[in-house]
C-alpha cells in the first residue's frame, strides 16, 4: 500500500469552486471498493458513523462526534457499484459535492474522488483531510483500521497550498 504525497490530487477552479480530483488504484475487487464506501459497518472504520440510504434522493448522514461535524445530506447521484454523490454538509451551509466514481482495472479498482470546494473555502484542507481519510481506506480494506493520520494531514496540506501558489 503506498500513499505518499506524490501522489497528490489536481485542483482546478471553476465557477465559484475548486474541484479536485483525487485518485488511487486498490489492488481489490471494485465490489469489495464499493463496500467500503456505503456499508456504514465499513466506512466507520475510515470515516465515521453515520448511513448512507442507496438511492438517488436517500439521506446521507455522518457524524464526526470528535470534531463536532454532522453531515446531513442527500444522494444526488448513485449508480450501483459505479457511482456515489452527495455533499459534504449541512442545513444552510453551501453545498460541497463529494463524488465517488469506481473503474475496474487489471489490478483491482481505481476509486477517483472528486471534491468540490466553494472557493472561498481553505481547499488545501479539505483536501488534505481526504487524503487521510483515503489512506485510512486503504488500510481499513487491508483490514487493519487507523487512526485518524494527523502527519499525513499536515504534509498533504502543506502540499496542497504550494500546489494551488504554483
Amino acid at each position: 500500500m503506498t500513499d505518499v504525497n506524490d501522489e497528490l490530487g489536481t485542483i482546478e477552479k471553476t465557477d465559484g469552486y475548486y474541484q479536485a480530483t483525487l485518485k488511487r488504484v486498490i489492488d481489490h475487487p471494485r465490489e469489495s471498493v464499493w463496500l467500503m464506501l456505503v456499508d456504514p459497518a465499513r466506512f466507520v472504520n475510515w470515516l465515521a458513523p453515520g448511513e448512507i440510504e442507496l438511492v438517488k434522493g436517500g439521506a446521507a448522514k455522518l457524524n464526526f462526534s470528535d470534531s463536532g461535524i454532522v453531515i446531513d445530506s442527500i444522494v444526488s447521484e448513485f449508480d450501483p457499484l459505479t457511482l456515489l454523490e452527495y455533499s459534504w454538509s449541512s442545513g444552510d451551509e453551501p453545498q460541497r459535492p463529494v463524488r465517488w466514481l469506481l473503474n475496474e482495472t487489471n489490478s483491482g479498482t481505481q476509486l477517483t474522488l472528486v471534491l468540490g470546494v466553494p472557493e472561498n473555502e481553505d481547499v488545501a484542507r479539505s483536501c488534505a483531510g481526504w487524503e487521510a481519510h483515503l489512506m485510512m481506506l486503504l488500510a481499513a480494506i487491508e483490514g487493519v483500521p487507523i487512526k485518524f493520520p494527523f502527519e499525513r494531514f499536515v504534509s498533504t496540506r502543506e502540499a496542497y497550498n504550494k500546489l494551488i501558489l504554483d
